[in-house]
């Protein structure tokens, strides 16, 4: 096994060596070499670490039974082909990053489902390439081969218990290497992500490891939204082109259905910068002026402040969903969400693409870990030009288990909104708050505690509220202020639970937007995460194409003017496999076995109660809208350009 390792990472190292030597030219602009290096080593480490540990699982029921010589052989000959794989795979790198400018990844794997086309592609179009590539792969096998057959030849049988006393060490650097990180979650695709060229982070991860990867992630796309029902395409577009409340004329690809030009309400000379302040499990239910507990009294008094919802609602449970509906305007569907998926890696709209056309840039600032749920590849691969998270802050106040303090965080906001308005480049930035997660650690003295345990969610909350209070109040008094748009809204509420279909009071988050020239204003109308991109650009005065399925709220509310309101207000939520569909005071729920249930929805309690009579139209509106974010998704339409 050492053998093994010792040629994997220099066959590995020599090859991303190469690989970078060719590619020098974005290499060298990211002025990253020696991290390059050090962060590829570790993820040859894992890789070969993941291709060593089969066999040695294999090793005790083979040592009970007396075959320790079987193992020995058994050893030799996997590792022998495992390193054949790995350094096919090398080989096949140069070509497949002049066709697709990246490591062999997911497109890798769905070619491996028609052998025939592609061998026959490869032979007429890259016919010395191919026997080459077989001849060096011919002659690593007889030197792979041999090497390891001496191994097997050589090796003395050591007595029962010296194998039982290494074999727990080995096991325990095997694990090490290839979970590679002391912190909560092991290191993954997002980790070696540094740049906003999407190239040249592929070439810190070897080719097997990113093949890897995309083999794992599939399993997360074998969920789709047809399992709710079928429906003719044509249908769907129509009924989604629908519900977005924008006329017939201003769709602008057959394509890609959800594209279209916008034109903001607000008419600016120069558009406004824009801030998200995305909270961590911030739920209705924290918030007073939403009927939750007395705990966010700076959120409470920003109500009368901006332009405040009291109807919004979260499209999912977790972060990356809402993430996904935020920051990308897009539907949730069963499967997991699209910042996780392999193809909304690249080119995949988020607010960040969109406003890259217009000259902003685009920055996340985060206090923890930002390769955690595959937060920093999403984002570089998508528009964002940096990101910031715990590595960047040199001398934090106080570091908790999910990273810096909140108060850490937005003093980094407020310096990162000063840099970039003094540079004056338009410019939007993503702030994600990670202080109310168990296990809700915060500093001491900073507010006055409601339980009397300090490390509870709501004394978390209300930390929270407190850091947030201060950043709104610096912003306020800033000069940057007169020309930014500040959004505060919940990624989702904390523990969604309930033994509804789906608990739609747990799904009931707070949302403000403030600064510049807004307008104070209550939104009491029906509003789903997946509005507020549009409805942002829009208030910025920033004119142009973007796919986002939500709607502009400054030209279907009522609140807005809109009298009488384009389309009728909703929302959409996904909890686990049950997808619900909202709409004044109804609720349709679609069942993963193809069925579906409807509901009265009390607004005042939030409570559901079993509906008089079935709306055949709710239920066909319901199944169009988890449709169409599966196909979009599938078919890679969900994009500002080609």
């Amino acid at each position: 096994m050492l053998g093994f390792l010792l040629l994997g990472v220099l066959a590995l190292g020599v090859s991303r060596g190469l690989l970078m030597a060719w590619q020098w030219e974005r290499v060298g602009a990211t002025d990253s070499v020696l991290p390059m290096l050090v962060q590829g080593l570790r993820s040859d480490l894992m890789t070969l670490g993941l291709f060593a540990a089969p066999v040695l699982v294999l090793l005790p029921p083979l040592l009970l039974i007396r075959r320790l010589r079987w193992w020995i052989a058994l050893c030799c000959g996997w590792l022998a082909l495992s390193l054949i794989l790995i350094i096919f795979l090398e080989l096949a790198t140069p070509q497949f990053l002049i066709e697709y400018d990246s490591r062999p990844n997911r497109l890798f794997l769905e070619y491996l489902v028609y052998p025939r086309e592609v061998l026959a592609m490869l032979w007429n179009g890259y016919r010395g390439l191919l026997l080459l590539t077989g001849a060096t792969v011919a002659g690593l096998t007889w030197v792979f081969t041999r090497h390891f057959s001496q191994y097997a030849r050589d090796t003395n049988v050591w007595r029962t218990s010296t194998v039982l006393l290494v074999w727990p060490i080995v096991v325990i650097v095997l694990f090490v290497m290839v979970r590679s990180s002391f912190q909560h979650r092991p290191a993954n695709l997002a980790t070696f992500a540094f740049c906003d060229d999407a190239m040249v982070n592929s070439l810190v991860a070897n080719s097997a490891y990113t093949v890897l990867s995309a083999a794992y992630s599939l399993k997360n796309e074998t969920q789709s939204s047809w399992m709710y029902g079928d429906m003719p395409m044509t249908e769907v577009i129509q009924r989604v082109r629908t519900g977005m409340g924008v006329p017939p004329a201003d769709f602008t690809s057959e394509e890609r259905p959800t594209l279209r030009r916008q034109v903001a309400t607000a008419q600016r000379a120069k558009p406004l910068n824009l801030v998200i302040v995305l909270e961590e499990s911030l739920g209705a239910g924290f918030v007073q002026q939403l009927g939750g507990i007395p705990i966010t009294p700076n959120l409470d008094r920003l109500a009368g402040q901006g332009i405040w919802f009291d109807q919004l609602y979260a499209t999912g449970t977790r972060s990356v969903r809402g993430i996904e509906a935020v920051v990308a305007g897009f539907p949730p569907t069963p499967a997991l969400s699209v910042v996780k998926l392999s193809k909304a890696q690249h080119n995949f709209a988020t607010l960040a693409s969109v406003l890259q056309r217009s000259g902003y840039r685009s920055e996340f600032v985060y206090g923890g870990e930002s390769h955690f749920d595959n937060m920093r590849g999403f984002f570089l691969g998508n528009g964002f030009n940096s990101v910031i998270d715990r590595k960047d802050f040199a001398t934090p106040k106080f570091v908790g288990s999910w990273g810096v303090s909140d108060e850490d965080l937005f003093e980094m906001a407020q310096s990162r909104i000063r840099t970039l308005h003094a540079a004056g480049r338009p410019f939007f930035m993503l702030v994600f708050s990670s202080t109310n997660h168990t296990p809700f650690e915060f500093p001491d003295g900073r507010i006055e505690l409601y339980d009397a345990q300090k490390q509870t969610v709501r004394n978390a909350v209300k930390y929270a509220d407190h850091a947030l209070g201060q950043f709104i109040e610096r912003a306020r008094n800033s000069e940057q202020w007169a020309d930014t748009l500040f959004l505060v809204v919940a990624d989702h509420d904390t523990r969604v639970y309930g033994d509804e279909l789906v608990p739609v009071s747990k799904f009931h988050i707070p949302g403000v937007i403030l600064g510049a020239d807004v307008t104070p204003r209550r939104i009491d109308s029906l509003v789903s995460q997946i509005d507020l991109a549009p409805t942002l650009l829009s208030l910025m005065g920033v004119d142009g194409e973007h796919p986002f399925a939500g709607r502009d709220l400054t030209r279907t509310l009522p609140e807005f003017g809109n009298t009488p309101a384009p389309v009728q207000a909703r929302a959409m939520m996904q909890f686990d496999q049950n997808f619900a569909w909202l709409e004044r005071d109804r609720l349709t729920v679609l069942l993963p076995d193809g069925s579906s249930r409807q509901f009265a929805f009390d607004r005042r309690t939030k409570t559901l109660a079993p509906a008089a009579t079935t709306d055949p139209e709710a239920l066909r509106e319901a199944l169009a809208h988890v449709l169409m974010p599966a196909w979009l998704y599938r078919e890679q339409r969900y994009s500002v350009s080609r």
